[in-house]
């Protein structure tokens, strides 16, 4: 048996589990049936949480260098502005969007993949498998037709929505195709009136035209029109986008020299579960929706976050395997929230009937006009809102301590040593200094970073995982809790 983790598929998600095993030491296999990388720019942003768990890897900031910043969301119905949203109200590091076309991301990605010795293995598909209870033997096909056969420890599906892994389990994928075609082009725009760092969404009568900068002069158009007849709608031509453009936005635009026009109909699907033995599921492989939001590449890379770590941990024997039965509870949970929230925003932004629309105007015009739920949303797209309050990997949790509760996201701190940082994945302690806490470090070495973060009360201890999630909760006078708690998953791996 091999001793490589097998990932099937390198997009961003495929891209991302490989680099975050190999950088935590776990030997890993990356295979993609396509001959070459894609040179379509396809999923277009980077949220603020996706950046800050890219930062644990210390490439952020490469990331930053080739990509757009975005900081504000304009949405317009009849003409007026319905509501101004601030991405720089987000408390993060990274407070807006950066808009990346996916091929550069899955540039940056292999290059830093690279950089921690491992190649991607191109022309090279997953015929079959046979899941067992110790490995995965695979077939793999290269592009000549040669047949190779390997059992490995684990097998992960990043292979999209089409996945062979997922088929090959036999996973039904449940969920709808929306009746209506969409329409994407990024092109060159002239008299956009708002700022190149901002979005703009329009509520039309006919459908909705949203507007994204991607870099001074070049965005991209994504629109809805009524159902053709055929399995897949045509391809827009430059006129066909003028046409929405006169039609929808606020006139005088003028669009000119195409990068890539495409054609296309949302499906919102997912797994039950996304954890089948020794095989993985992640990325549009497990989920799929809406693109409202621009959430889905993001979620996908965040499943590889969340996988990485634990896998790592079992890997080298810290924890034992049934810390990877958290995995598909936590996304799965989360993958059902971004596809509940894009299909509301996208029914919402599709309504057809004039009443309706009318109504949703007045009622959008005036919530959006409240702080707390421009914050939300502001909070729920940049994906600083993910959480995993029913995880079955939370800990003690006092009751009325101030604070980050248990499940929730801790807010990094710029110059700060991220959570997970580093070649060994270890939960942080964020405490002030006394005999007992010196104690559980020492004692905890192989899951405990050696060293202290301040606590953001002085009342209260907290554990924190490596993706930067809160696992324990306790007052400071008694962290007894927390030994708990390490003593539990050190027992799981004896």
């Amino acid at each position: 048996m091999t001793s490589k983790v097998l990932i099937v598929g390198a997009g961003p998600v495929g891209l991302t589990m490989a680099a975050e095993l190999a950088r935590y030491g776990v030997p890993v296999r990356i295979i993609d049936k396509a001959a070459t990388r894609s040179d379509k720019s396809k999923a277009l942003v980077l949220w603020s949480r996706t950046l800050e768990l890219l930062d644990r890897a210390g490439c952020t900031n490469e990331f930053i260098a080739a990509g757009h910043k975005v900081d504000a969301a304009n949405i317009i119905a009849a003409n007026k502005l319905l509501a101004h949203v601030s991405f720089a109200e987000v408390n993060s590091p990274y407070p807006y969007a950066l808009m990346l076309p996916q091929s550069e991301t899955e540039r940056l990605l292999e290059a830093h993949l690279n950089g921690l010795g491992v190649q991607v293995e191109r022309g090279l598909e997953l015929i079959r498998f046979a899941p067992g209870s110790a490995s995965v033997c695979a077939t793999l096909r290269s592009a000549s037709g040669q047949d190779e056969n390997l059992d490995v420890p684990w097998m992960i599906g990043c292979d999209g929505a089409h996945s062979a892994t997922r088929h090959g389990l036999g996973i039904s994928f449940v969920g709808d195709t929306l009746p209506s075609d969409w329409i994407l082009a990024d092109i060159h725009l002239k008299a956009f009136p708002f700022p190149a760092s901002e979005i703009a969404t329009y509520w039309h009568e006919k459908g909705v035209l949203a507007v994204f900068p991607i870099s001074p002069g070049r965005y991209r158009i994504v629109a809805d029109l009524p159902m053709s007849a055929g399995e897949h709608p045509r391809d827009p031509d430059l006129s066909d986008v003028q046409g929405v453009l006169d039609q929808r936005g606020p006139g005088g635009l003028v669009a000119s020299d195409p990068v890539w026009l495409s054609s296309f109909r949302i499906n919102e699907r997912k797994v039950a579960d996304y954890r089948s033995g020794r095989v993985f599921l992640a990325g549009d492989a497990a989920h799929v929706h809406s693109p409202a939001g621009g959430q889905g590449m993001n979620t996908g890379m965040q499943d590889a976050f969340n996988l990485a770590w634990k896998l790592a941990m079992v890997w080298r024997g810290a924890c034992d395997e049934s810390l990877l039965d958290s995995y598909s509870v936590e996304r799965s949970a989360i993958g059902e929230h971004v596809l509940a929230n894009a299909g509301r925003f996208t029914a919402l932004a599709t309504l057809r009937n004039q009443a309706a629309q009318i109504v949703r105007n007045l009622v959008g015009h005036f919530l959006l006009g409240l702080a707390p739920v421009r914050a939300a949303m502001v909070n729920e797209m940049t994906e600083v809102s993910v959480g995993y309050e029913k995880s079955p990997l939370n800990g003690p949790a006092a009751h009325g301590l101030d604070g980050p509760a248990v499940g929730a996201r801790v807010t990094p701190v710029s110059g700060q040593t991220s959570f997970g940082a580093g070649q060994t994945p270890r939960f942080t302690l964020l405490a002030a200094s006394s005999e007992a806490v010196s104690g559980l470090v020492e004692d905890f070495g192989d899951l405990v970073e050696s060293s202290l973060l301040p606590p953001p009360y002085a009342s209260g201890a907290w554990l924190v995982r490596p993706d930067g999630y809160v696992a324990c909760a306790v007052p400071a006078k008694d962290i007894g809790p927390i030994v708990g708690y390490l003593k539990a998953l050190r027992r799981k791996a004896s």
